[in-house]
């Protein structure tokens, strides 16, 4: 493959690529030739699945959420999601940002008003519009949005960072599955696990998509008085695909930060403004209350599917929300996740876990209740008297009418139409991305066409959805998104497990290498022979070593002691790989099919602590400020301790001593 430009592009990878852009093409052709058939058969399929894996799709958000606790609040919330030395890429703020944009964007706009509105007029059980039922509404619209969402992308993004960053397997679903099938992972399972992934995420985004582009027709609707039809909807998603398109092309860091970022700043103008012009004091009470009522009945309501009501009303309130939602968020998974691990290298799991499930839920529940209450009191008091219709008449307006009663109607519409459309934005490029990397070969940056292919493709997704659904859109997506989860939701409870095979053989690891890290008690003894006094010791451990001198000791004592282990390894036929880079010395032992020994020291550069010699009695502005350590690192990462100054018989001490503790892992393993 031909490219410009710097560092390797990635071929596609056959097996994933083609299975999956002919079955979305098939899928595509089939809905635009024949879009009355396939709307039938979206319809039925829904009503299968419901009856049929209801109560699984229920069970398996239980146990996603109830894994990515434990993980949380186990001794495995200390390990490091990267090599133990790896810090965070973005801060806290850019970190949750682009949390919150990439799970919850276009549905929270659209739904935010509707929802809460649906199920005061219309709940699943109990009298509509009184004062139980709104709060009831607002407990299911919580529970809906809530934890159970982002439990799911906790353990994909998880299982992806961990095997990605710490174990340097490709960023694919299939990695996680490491632990239970081995080498397989490359082989056919692998890859049919990979086209799922990709056919979840491709009819995610397509719901997402859909939605976005029917709000947005709204909107244009409410504000330039533009038709809401298909032909509209199809010119908007060709628009957005192509501004997505460019975004994509700009790649994470140049598009889609900067746009998720301009995201959040809206969201947050829209929030504060409908909390200060709506009925303030009561949105206070009432987030007071539903996170109260919510947090107190989400065990009973994780796995109630209404078995003992078993009506028709409860059924179809069932199928079109809960499952919707959570087929929805499993589809969505792998690219929320793979998302989500690619902006979170160097967090901790316990920081990753509760920044993934309590930051997004936060800002989610403040939204709901911002939009959601406002409406139903709104309604209930009589200064929106018209909202429960337009609701009902067409659920992608109601944002709209909604603004339509408070002031600044005109202003605050222009700025809901434009959050959509970020919203809508980043759902799809960051889409492309994910499907990008899901079919292209391990190394390198996919080739630029590869992206524009996906994010064409997800625009011809939500098209046909549009079409086959004509009058009934929101159906077709919600059966899309259904069928593409089934066979993910199983997969992705194989990874969970993966993921806690994986760890307990880390946490067997970190109890063997239980040592104390300051200068082993062997160098003081060997240092008694030679001719290495205590002074000389203690002249080493105050010192502050330029890098020069460190690569020079790597080249003098470091290098040669490796070469005479070496030597001994492999006279007891073990195959030893010795490689020398400038900045550090790296010995690797193999053991056949069981973790290799990996032993190496490098120079790391740190602030020159102030008590050494060239710290003491100079003035700070002619000293160099980085002091330099050899520091030794293993498998895991850096081990955060110095050899500088060891004698070669020392170094070799220090490699036999990491030796045995990888032998008594390897021991604890089996």
């Amino acid at each position: 493959m031909h490219h410009n430009g710097s560092g390797p592009v990635a071929g596609i990878n056959p097996p994933v690529f083609y299975p999956s852009a002919g079955i979305i093409l098939a899928f595509v052709l089939f809905t635009v030739v024949m879009p009355d058939t396939a709307g039938a058969w979206f319809g039925s399929l829904q009503d299968w699945i419901i009856s049929t894996f209801g109560w699984f799709y229920m069970l398996a958000m239980g146990i996603y959420l109830a894994l990515a606790l434990i993980l949380a609040f186990s001794r495995y919330g200390r390990i490091k999601l990267g090599p133990d030395h790896s810090v965070p890429d973005f801060s806290y703020v850019s970190w949750f940002a682009m949390l919150f944009s990439a799970g919850m964007g276009i549905g929270l706009i659209f739904y935010g008003v509707a929802e809460p509105v649906f199920h005061f007029a219309g709940p699943p059980m109990g009298e509509p519009e009184t004062a139980t039922a709104a709060r009831d509404a607002m407990r299911l619209a919580f529970f809906h949005w809530g934890m159970h969402a982002w439990g799911v992308y906790a353990i994909v993004a998880l299982a992806l960072a961990y095997f990605s960053f710490r174990h340097g397997l490709p960023l694919r679903i299939s990695s996680a599955l490491y632990p239970l099938i081995g080498k397989r992972i490359h082989g056919p399972i692998g890859h049919a696990v990979d086209v799922f992934a990709v056919f979840g995420t491709m009819f995610g985004i397509a719901t997402s998509l859909g939605l976005g582009v029917m709000q947005i027709n709204a909107g244009l609707n409410y504000l330039f008085d533009i038709p809401s039809t298909p032909m509209v909807q199809l010119g908007l998603i060709a628009l957005v695909t192509g501004i997505a398109t460019i975004s994509v092309v700009a790649g994470l860091d140049g598009g889609i930060r900067r746009i998720s970022e301009w995201n959040l700043r809206l969201a947050v103008l829209l929030l504060v403004f409908v909390a200060v012009t709506g009925p303030t004091l009561f949105i206070f009470q009432s987030l007071a209350q539903n996170v109260g009522t919510y947090l107190s009945s989400a065990l009973d309501m994780t796995f109630n599917v209404y078995a003992y009501v078993g009506d028709e009303e409860t059924e179809s309130f069932m199928g079109g929300w809960t499952m919707f939602y959570w087929a929805w968020f499993i589809a969505w998974s792998p690219f929320v996740g793979m998302f989500v691990a690619r902006v979170s290298r160097g967090r901790t799991i316990r920081e990753f876990v509760l920044g993934v499930i309590f930051v997004p839920v936060g800002v989610t529940c403040v939204w709901l209740t911002v939009f959601g209450d406002t409406a139903l009191h709104g309604i209930m008091n009589g200064a929106m008297p018209n909202l429960v219709d337009q609701v009902f008449d067409d659920s992608a307006t109601s944002l709209f009418h909604f603004l339509d009663t408070l002031p600044l109607a005109s202003i605050s519409s222009v700025v809901a139409t434009l959050l959509v459309i970020t919203f809508f934005v980043t759902s799809s490029d960051s889409g492309s991305l994910v499907i990008d990397t899901l079919t292209a070969k391990d190394d390198g940056e996919p080739a630029v066409w590869q992206r524009v292919f996906w994010a064409v493709a997800e625009g011809l997704v939500a098209s046909a959805l549009i079409l086959a659904g004509g009058s009934n859109v929101l159906s077709a997506l919600q059966a899309a998104s259904l069928a593409s989860a089934l066979p993910f939701a199983p997969i992705l409870i194989l990874v969970g497990f993966g993921l806690f095979k994986a760890l307990r053989i880390e946490a067997c690891k970190r109890d063997s290498l239980q040592h104390v890290a300051n200068t082993p008690g062997h160098v003081a003894r060997i240092g008694a022979e030679q001719d290495y006094s205590w002074q000389d010791r203690l002249g080493v451990l105050v010192s502050s070593p330029r890098r020069q001198q460190v690569i020079d000791f790597l080249d003098e004592t470091v290098e040669p002691a490796m070469r005479e282990v070496a030597k001994e390894f492999e006279k007891r036929e073990l195959d030893v790989r010795i490689t020398r880079e400038e900045d550090r010395c790296t010995m690797r032992v193999g053991h056949g099919d069981e973790a290799d020994f990996l032993y190496g020291v490098r120079a790391r550069a740190y602030a020159a602590p102030s008590f050494t010699y060239r710290g003491l009695g100079k003035s700070t502005k002619d000293v160099d400020k980085s002091h330099y350590r050899a520091e030794v690192f293993l498998h895991e990462g850096g081990q955060k301790y110095s050899i500088v100054g060891y004698l070669q018989s020392q170094v070799i001490g220090d490699i036999l001593d990491q030796y045995e503790k990888h032998l008594h892992f390897l021991h604890l393993v089996r």
